[in-house]
C-alpha cells in the first residue's frame, strides 16, 4: 500500500465519515475481489451476462427483474429515461434532440430535491426528464404529491436518504399508494439503504441502490423492480446508458457481493456503540469537547460518535478542526454536515480500533496546538 501512496504522492486516509463516494465508498471482501479479477481476465457475451446476472439477483431478492448499472446516479438517469422512452426505438436514440409527445415530468417531494454530491435534478435532466416539486421544503403529504401529478407526469421519484428533509414527509408506502391511484410508476432512490427488498415490497416499481455502499461491492449500482420497467432500463445501454456503462468485472463483482451481503450477519448499531465506547470516553477527556452516541437521522441502524466543540475552551471551532483533521497525516475524514452548528460525527463502520486510536490522537494533538 505504501508504495502506491508514495508513487502517486497520495495521503493515507482514515475514513470515519461513512461509505462516501468522495473517499472511494467501501472496501469489498476478498471473495469479491477474486470475482472482480475473474471478470477482468475473461470475455463474455455481455448481453447474456447482463441478463443472467440480473435474473440471478432477482431470484436472490425475490423481485421480478434486476440489472447492474455503473452507479446509483446512473440508475436514476437511466430509470428516468426508461419511463420516458418506454421501449420506443426512436425516442431511445433521440432522447434530448426533439420534443416528444409523451410525459416527461418527474414529480419529487421538494425536500428530496437535494445535492448528494451532485444534484438530483441533474440526473433527472440527463434522463430526459423535467423536475416538478411537490409540497414544500419542510413537508410533503400524499395529497400534495398527488396534486403535482398531471397528464405529463412520467414518474414519481422518491429519494430515501439522510440528505433529505425527514420531518413531515410522506413514506415510501404513501408515495406508492399515490402512484397506484394515478397510474404512474414510482422510482425509489435508496442508494445507501441496507434492506434490498423493503421498498419493492412497499410498492415501488423501480428501486435503485449503490453497489459500493451498504453492499460493499465494486463501484456499481443496482436497479430492481417490475420486469418490463427493468427491461426498459436495460434498453438504455443503446442510449444514454452507453456513456455510463458498467464493466464485466463490476457486474460479476456486485452480483457476488449481493450474495455475500445476504448471507453474512451485518454489524448492528449496538455493536457500533460498544466499539465506540473507549473512543468516546477518550474524547470526553479533552477540554472543550462533549461526545455522545447519536443514531442515523434517516432511521438506519447506524450509531455514530457526535462531538460538540466549545471553541473557546478547545481552541478550535468544529469547522477549523475538520480542516486540520483532513490536512493531517494520515488524513482523517469525519461527517461535517453540522460543523457550522459546532459539531461533527465519526462513523466507525469502516474504522478499526487501531484507527480509532489514531483519530483520538489527532484530536488530542489539535487540542494541544
Amino acid at each position: 500500500m505504501s508504495s502506491i501512496l508514495e508513487k502517486y504522492n497520495l495521503k493515507h486516509v482514515i475514513n470515519a465519515s461513512g461509505r462516501m463516494t468522495a473517499l472511494g465508498v467501501s472496501t469489498p471482501l476478498p471473495e469479491v475481489e477474486e470475482t472482480v479479477c475473474f471478470g477482468l481476465n475473461n470475455y463474455f457475451e455481455m448481453k447474456d451476462l447482463v441478463n443472467k446476472s440480473g435474473e440471478y439477483i432477482a431470484r436472490l431478492l425475490d423481485v421480478e427483474n434486476a440489472v447492474v448499472v455503473s452507479s446509483a446516479s446512473a440508475g436514476i438517469a437511466q430509470s428516468v429515461a426508461a419511463m420516458i422512452v418506454r421501449g420506443n426505438a426512436y425516442r431511445l436514440e433521440h432522447l434530448h434532440a426533439h420534443a416528444h409527445d409523451v410525459p416527461t415530468e418527474i414529480v419529487i417531494p421538494k425536500g428530496h430535491n437535494v445535492n448528494y454530491g451532485a444534484p438530483v435534478g441533474t440526473m433527472i435532466n440527463l434522463g430526459g426528464g423535467r423536475i416538478v416539486e411537490a409540497g414544500w421544503s419542510n413537508e410533503c403529504s400524499a395529497a400534495q404529491l398527488g396534486a403535482a401529478i398531471n397528464a405529463n407526469t412520467a414518474a414519481i421519484l422518491y429519494i430515501k436518504s439522510h440528505h433529505c428533509v425527514q420531518k413531515s414527509m410522506l413514506t415510501v408506502e404513501d408515495a406508492a399508494a399515490v402512484a397506484k391511484a394515478h397510474n404512474v410508476p414510482l422510482i425509489v432512490d435508496a442508494a445507501a439503504e441496507e434492506d434490498l427488498r423493503l421498498y419493492y415490497q412497499q410498492g415501488a416499481d423501480l428501486v435503485i441502490y449503490s453497489g459500493a455502499k451498504a453492499i460493499e461491492g465494486p463501484t456499481s449500482g443496482l436497479v430492481l423492480g417490475k420486469h418490463e420497467y427493468v427491461e426498459w432500463v436495460k434498453q438504455q445501454t443503446a442510449g444514454i446508458g452507453r456513456a455510463m456503462k458498467v464493466g464485466k468485472e463490476g457486474i460479476l463483482g456486485l452480483t457476488h457481493a449481493i450474495e455475500l451481503y445476504l448471507e453474512r450477519q451485518q454489524e448492528s448499531g449496538t455493536a457500533m456503540v460498544e466499539k465506540m465506547a473507549p473512543f468516546i470516553n477518550g474524547l470526553n477527556a479533552l477540554p472543550g469537547i462533549q461526545s455522545r452516541v447519536v443514531w442515523d437521522n434517516a432511521g438506519r441502524d447506524i450509531a455514530r460518535a457526535e462531538v460538540s466543540f466549545d471553541a473557546n475552551v478547545f481552541g478550535l471551532s468544529a469547522k477549523d478542526a475538520v480542516t486540520k483533521l483532513q490536512n493531517g497525516n494520515p488524513a482523517v475524514y469525519c461527517r461535517a454536515y453540522k460543523a457550522n452548528e459546532g459539531s461533527i460525527e465519526f462513523d466507525v463502520r469502516s474504522v478499526s480500533q487501531e484507527q480509532l486510536q489514531q483519530v483520538l490522537a489527532a484530536m488530542t494533538e489539535l487540542n494541544q496546538e
